[in-house]
């Protein structure tokens, strides 16, 4: 069965408002429920487009998702509480929609509906410290967000027709801007403070353009058939790097950054790892923006502007 029409939940998000534009704009019927509770404007270029539909609505509505899933033929569940701090901040509404709400779904599809689920690579918690983690590595989620997506990529996987994607720190311009991103709220900090201040200077993690996100899907859209009942960590495979060697690809950029090291701080979420990206680019996936180009993309945008009105950027 050929896909044509999708419904993404939490479609107005950092994620979801570039993965929906692209959909849109390649000719898939493309539905989005979301509350708009960070972002009223991130799809608003898409409103004159006849194959896209905006429904807003807290994606706990268990009426109007019913009526939204049927005879669609993908769904992408982007709806969630993302991070650890707000996880902590709300852990009730977090493992309602984190988790709860995927059961939901899955309750009320059919066999043949498909889904694509974007979990986190942060569900490695603490890696060995000289091996990456692969798609069969031990998870071991630190944080309640962590521990919500490790559960709801149980149950998905559960249904056949389904891809989970494990996601890198993701960075980049979006629609529905988020400062509270690493490799962003740095970038963000150079330009504004000209300094930067590093805590646990040693902790790993890979990174991934938000824009080779969406080109992700994409593929697994076209390559479903290949794709489906797999797990896939999705990063590049150049950019796993300390916190301090991210710093200094941001010096790169910004020459006359100076960058300070702070031994009396510690980080709340405490994953650290390198991840291996083999797996899908054994398919044929392939990223298109490096480290390096995104971080110059994000130092012109924030020259331009600094997104101070978004404090809690999640």
């Amino acid at each position: 069965m050929k896909i044509k029409k999708i419904l993404i939940t939490g479609g107005a998000g950092y994620i979801g408002s570039v993965l929906v534009s692209d959909l849109v704009q390649k000719g898939y019927f493309v539905t989005v429920i979301d509350n708009l509770k960070f972002e009223k404007n991130s799809l608003s270029h898409l409103l004159g487009f006849k194959n896209f539909k905006f429904i807003k609505a807290d994606v706990r509505n268990k009426n109007i998702l019913i009526n939204e899933l049927k005879g669609k033929d993908l769904i992408i569940p982007l709806a969630a509480l993302v991070g650890a701090p707000l996880c902590k901040k709300f852990p009730k509404i977090a493992k309602e929609i984190n988790y709860n709400n995927i059961k939901f779904i899955l309750s009320k599809i059919s066999n043949n509906q498909k889904i694509i689920y974007p979990n986190t690579n942060s569900g490695y918690g603490i890696g060995k410290k000289n091996s990456y983690c692969d798609e069969k590595s031990t998870l071991n989620p630190i944080s309640l967000y962590g521990k919500t997506k490790v559960q709801a990529e149980k149950i998905i996987l559960n249904h056949k027709n389904s891809i989970v994607f494990r996601l890198a720190t993701v960075f980049g311009y979006s629609y529905r801007m988020r400062t509270d991103l690493l490799v962003n709220f740095l970038v963000r900090e150079a330009v504004l403070k000209n300094k930067l201040e590093i805590f646990e200077p040693n902790f790993r993690r890979n990174y991934i353009h938000v824009k080779d996100i969406s080109n992700a899907f994409l593929f697994s859209i076209k390559n479903f058939q290949k794709m489906k009942g797999n797990i896939y960590n999705l990063g590049l495979s150049n950019a796993n790097l300390t916190k301090i060697e991210l710093a200094k690809s941001i010096k790169k950029i910004i020459k006359n950054l100076k960058i300070n090291i702070k031994k009396n701080k510690s980080d709340p979420d405490k994953r650290d790892y390198f991840v291996s990206n083999k797996k899908i680019e054994r398919i044929g996936f392939r990223t298109k923006v490096s480290l390096n180009d995104g971080i110059e993309e994000l130092y012109k945008v924030f020259k331009i502007n600094n997104f101070n009105q978004n404090k809690n950027n999640y």
